[in-house]
């Protein structure tokens, strides 16, 4: 079966904490069909959100895993994705962006702009996905949709125009009136199935007229003919102002914004209308590829069936079936028996069995068309790998990947659990690149890292259910790093003398802070007094020097290391005593070059009753945060901090005592900075204590 591509979209819901996302899927679910009763994210009848098919996502009331569905409106082909809210879960979203065309930022009509909206806004930024805001829960109290607005121009920084206002708000919300039509649109019936056009109320038309005007004067921006006809006073086709519309949603450049209540039932077919009219089929966004056989020469790809394969694995799932690769094509189709290439692992497999997801139930198909978003099962590959067919040897550029900052230690409870554990830690490794494992080999503990107390908590608890593995958990550890704050000379000699040849290398030069990243090796000799082939052996020293510093151990950053003298012997001098000579040279001028610890600092965000200011600050002011701004909206406010990670372990437990369970934080990694003496001597002393035990055992 082939689908007209121009009909097709492929969109993703994004959207802070608790704004509505997946209560929206559900509704869209719903009206095209796909299923046949609605559920609620914290329903009642035990069901549960269809696209929150993990039962610790129905428990908590929240998205952990982005999910994947397909549904039909108005002769469109919707390929919806529902992505987590919550900061921990950023590569979910990131991943999903990364193949998605167009999305639906979703807001709350109360709260407004909050800080996780700022951080998926900078997402879609980052990709260029055209999107179209919805303002939800207009049936709140203190709802107001004119003021999110506002906020999205303030604090996002985009053009965004109501292209509908509701009618009523809070428990009065009736329906909404559409500014293109000019009609008002009522969602009558127990679901809201029942579509009713009529005039506008007397006491909105005023209104209406208001922004109707400021809609036409902002979309005549994009067509001539329209800014004409508008200038003019002449009438202007509905046609005319969805094109430009669209034009505008496409070059980023302006963002509609829509109106209603999920769990009211009310404006959801119109966003469904909205996302066909205003948002981009996969012909319309630019593509492109790395040409590997050209020097990673960018190239465009086209949404054409006969062109060769190229797609791209975005995310994987371990299944009960084995392992499931989600894959979105760009260009090219797949088909059943083809076979394609890996081309970063470079392995040629066989597609065996092709499906469609509906979040976590499949359906087999023969073929998936371009801009088509499908899964593969029994693909070894790893998340962000490209397939393509015969002829071609691309890579998609690779996803923004965050560096994990806070890790735990793992200890099994008993045998079974420690082969269970195993298995566990293997596949959420491979399905989630911010989570990461390794054996410290000083306390042969397993550890585990993440980006934040609730991802490492999600995984424990999953490892508990879906692999019945019980595990003890250590302290949280921090990610620390150390840096030098000054420049430093060396010049060290290696000499090994033992029965035939001995080992012998010099290396001379000096160390210095770098701003630029995280390491770099200069080469400065003249003259040859180290031969060429032992240059490389030094860069390979440096680099193992880094990995751990000698005040708590931990990985050395943002440092350039130069050698610009040496001497080497003519049986003597070898691949490996140069190497030692570099780490001996690295060590004897670090202790020399003022070195510190730095801390990861994280950015947070506490937004709450405005009558818990004074105890949010002094929260914050007691965990060395240093406050960045704060905003009063009437009754609630809003503080953003940097905050040292170390600094914030428990801190959901104090601020809901604090506030008595009315404010909420998100934090995300901001930056490295320098921790205070006192912070220092007493981690360095911790760090020599464990030491000395370590050596005496």
């Amino acid at each position: 079966m082939s689908i007209d591509i121009t009909r097709m979209r492929n969109i993703g819901i994004s959207a802070h904490i608790d704004s509505g996302k997946t209560t929206l899927s559900e509704r869209i679910l719903f009206y095209s069909n796909k299923i046949h009763a609605i559920h609620e994210v914290r329903g009642k009848d035990g069901v549960g959100a269809t696209m929150d098919h993990m039962e610790l996502e129905r428990e908590r009331g929240i998205t952990i895993q982005s999910a994947a569905t397909q549904v039909e409106w108005k002769e469109h082909t919707i390929n919806l994705i529902d992505t987590p809210g919550h900061v921990d879960f950023t590569i979910e979203v990131e991943r999903s962006l990364r193949v998605l065309d167009g999305a639906v930022l979703v807001l709350c009509a109360v709260a407004g702009v909050q800080s996780q909206s700022i951080t998926v806004d900078r997402q879609l930024k980052r990709y260029h996905v055209p999107r179209i805001a919805f303002i939800n829960k207009c049936d709140r109290t203190g709802a107001n949709p004119f003021k999110v607005r506002l906020q999205l121009r303030e604090k996002l920084g985009l053009n965004a125009v109501m292209i509908q206002i509701p009618i009523g708000l809070e428990d009065k919300l009736e329906g909404v009136v559409d500014l293109i039509t000019m009609k008002a649109v009522y969602f009558d019936g127990d679901q809201g199935t029942e579509i009713r056009y009529a005039e506008i109320p007397a006491h909105l038309k005023a209104d209406a007229d208001k922004y109707r005007e400021e809609l036409l004067d902002a979309v005549s921006m994009f067509d001539d003919d329209l800014a004409e006809k508008f200038l003019g006073g002449e009438a202007i086709p509905e046609e005319l102002i969805h094109a430009a519309i669209r034009k505008g949603t496409l070059a980023e450049a302006f963002v509609p914004v829509m109106v209603g209540s999920a769990y009211k039932n009310k404006g959801i077919q119109s966003l469904l209308d909205g996302v066909n009219y205003y948002l981009p089929n996969p012909t319309e966004v630019k593509n492109y590829a790395l040409d590997l056989d050209h020097n990673e020469e960018q190239k465009e790809l086209v949404s054409d069936d006969k062109s060769p394969t190229v797609a791209l694995g975005f995310k994987l799932e371990d299944g009960q079936y084995g392992q499931l690769t989600y894959v979105r094509i760009y260009q090219g189709s797949l088909k059943k028996g083809e076979e394609l290439t890996n081309t970063r692992a470079r392995k040629r497999f066989k597609v065996g069995r092709l499906v469609r997801m509906h979040s976590d139930n499949m359906e087999d198909i023969n073929e998936g068309s371009p801009g088509d978003i499908v899964a593969l099962f029994g693909v070894d590959c790893a998340s962000g790998d490209t397939f393509c067919g015969t002829g071609v040897n691309y890579a998609m550029t690779s996803m923004f990947v965050p560096e994990p900052v806070i890790s735990l230690a793992i200890t099994p409870k008993d045998k079974k659990s420690a082969d269970q554990m195993a298995k566990a830690l293997n596949r959420f490794t491979k399905e989630d690149p911010t989570f990461q494992t390794y054996v410290d080999p000083e306390s042969n503990q397993t550890i585990i890292k993440g980006m934040g107390e609730l991802h490492l908590e999600v995984y424990i608890e999953r490892m508990r259910r879906e692999y019945s593995c019980e595990v003890d958990t250590g302290m949280p550890q921090v990610a620390y790093r150390e840096a030098i704050q000054g420049r430093s000379e060396f010049n060290y000699t290696h000499k090994k003398q033992t029965g035939g040849s001995g080992q012998y290398g010099r290396v001379a030069g000096y160390m210095e802070p770098w701003a630029e990243g995280d390491y770099e090796f200069v080469d400065s000799i003249k003259g040859g007094s180290i031969p060429n082939e032992y240059i490389p052996s030094c860069d390979k020293g440096f680099k193992e020097a880094v990995k751990k510093g000698s005040l708590i151990g931990f990985p050395i950053v943002n440092i350039r290391c130069v050698i610009n003298d040496g001497a080497s012997h003519p049986v003597d001098s070898s691949d490996i005593a140069f190497q030692l000579a570099a780490i001996g040279a690295f060590r004897e001028a670090y202790g020399k070059a003022k070195p510190c610890i730095l801390e990861p600092i994280m950015k947070v965000s506490v937004e709450g009753p405005t009558e818990f200011q004074g105890n949010i600050f002094g929260s914050l002011n007691q965990r060395r945060g240093i406050i960045s701004s704060s905003t009063e909206d009437g009754t609630f406010s809003r503080v953003d901090a940097e905050v040292p990670l170390s600094e914030m372990f428990g801190y959901s437990t104090a601020l809901r005592s604090l506030t008595q369970g009315k404010a909420e934080f998100t934090m995300e990694f901001e930056k490295y900075g320098k921790v205070p003496a006192s912070v220092s001597d007493a981690l360095i002393k911790e760090f020599e204590e464990k030491r000395r035990k370590e050596q005496g055992r």
